[in-house]
């Protein structure tokens, strides 16, 4: 399968990660270690987001093809 999350995913995974990240805070102290690594898991998932964004998406066409290469449709003819 697939190992690309979708856009709703990760901003769910977030909100997930947010919470976990307030309770370790809660529990442990704003300025424990376990608090900063729980936080520094939200800023990665959010850096991902922000860069699934910035990527193009395939058009129905594109997946497609990419699902039937030998499609009549998705054939490349080089002259």
């Amino acid at each position: 399968m697939s190992d690309i999350k979708t856009q709703s995913d990760i901003n769910s995974q977030i909100d997930e990660e947010r919470q976990q990240a307030r309770q370790v805070c809660d529990t442990s102290g704003a300025t424990s270690g376990e608090c900063a690594a729980a936080w520094d898991a939200v800023e990665e998932l959010q850096a991902e987001a922000s860069h699934q964004k910035g990527k193009p998406q395939k058009s129905s066409f594109e997946q497609y093809c990419d699902n039937n290469p030998d499609a009549a449709e998705c054939r490349v003819y080089e002259d």
